[in-house]
């Protein structure tokens, strides 16, 4: 189910700023059956988009919905590996391979 109509498109940035407004939205669309969410607008993360994405998965875990992440960056997905929640938040295709990426180009330097 990746048709645009049904993946929810999240803006260009997850901060701390609008982390609380991110949260509740989400927490709204999953309420209403949503169960995929576009990350690929997001070009601007801190730790609290981190929090959000956790939030997500937890309430969509309490309802019986399995959530998919999809597009997650690079930059998004290192953070998440940071705090070990990784696995949980960048599991689709394109967020493994650009991470696989990245560490060939970090290995590299």
């Amino acid at each position: 189910m990746t048709d645009s109509a049904v993946t929810y498109r999240l803006a260009s940035a997850l901060t701390v700023v609008n982390a609380e407004a991110t949260l509740q939205a989400g927490l709204q669309a999953i309420d209403q059956g949503q169960t995929e969410f576009d990350l690929a607008p997001l070009t601007v993360v801190d730790s609290a988009a981190v929090a959000v994405l956790i939030g997500w998965q937890r309430a969509a875990r309490e309802r019986g919905i399995s959530l998919r992440l999809l597009n997650a960056s690079a930059n998004l997905c290192s953070l998440a590996t940071l705090y070990g929640m990784a696995e949980f938040l960048c599991d689709d295709g394109n967020a493994v391979a650009e991470r696989a990426e990245s560490r060939t180009e970090l290995a590299q330097s």
